[in-house]
């Protein structure tokens, strides 16, 4: 699988670890399930590894909303592509709660909803096929629309206020 992220295919430095699985000995980063992080959070805050959480369909992100400055990763996983929980999921995280660290989303990701997820926060994708594949798809996808009706937390201008900032600079032009 490759791991896109910031216009490059990345190395998975991270470790998941299911929800009974063993944890590493050492200091390895490793991702849990929101389950078991709300189950052993302590002990998991207090290792030496990097930490993040994997949200799946019918978790609360909310109740991350007191951690978020603890954890450097946040997996959202896409059981089907036809769940949509995720992208709002993505956009509590980012915009109600100001998570700023890696929002990556995980299993079934299609290159069509790559542009989607990115405007709800989305700054990672796990996509299954071959590395140049896969950073070439993410590339065309984010570039595909250049101008949006809707606001979001991605900070692109939406098609009002680029029509307001226009009458604005022919205004002050006259």
């Amino acid at each position: 699988m490759a791991i896109v992220k910031n216009d490059s295919v990345i190395d998975q430095e991270w470790i998941t670890v299911d929800i009974e699985g063993d944890l590493p000995a050492g200091e390895e980063n490793i991702i849990v399930p929101l389950a078991r992080f709300k189950e052993e959070r302590e002990t998991l805050i207090g290792r030496n590894g990097g930490l993040g959480v994997q949200l799946n369909s019918g978790d609360a992100p909310e109740d991350l909303a007191d951690d978020l400055d603890r954890l450097s990763i946040i997996t959202v996983n896409f059981p089907a592509y036809t769940d949509g929980r995720g992208y709002s999921y993505a956009r509590v995280l980012r915009e109600r709660f100001g998570f700023k660290g890696e929002l990556r989303a995980i299993g079934d990701v299609l290159r069509d909803q790559i542009l989607y997820m990115h405007r709800c926060g989305f700054d990672a994708y796990e996509l299954k096929n071959d590395d140049d594949v896969s950073l070439t798809k993410v590339r065309a996808a984010l570039k595909e629309m250049t101008v949006y009706y809707q606001p979001t937390g991605d900070g692109r201008a939406t098609a009002a206020s680029l029509r307001e900032q226009r009458r604005a600079a022919i205004k002050t032009a006259s």
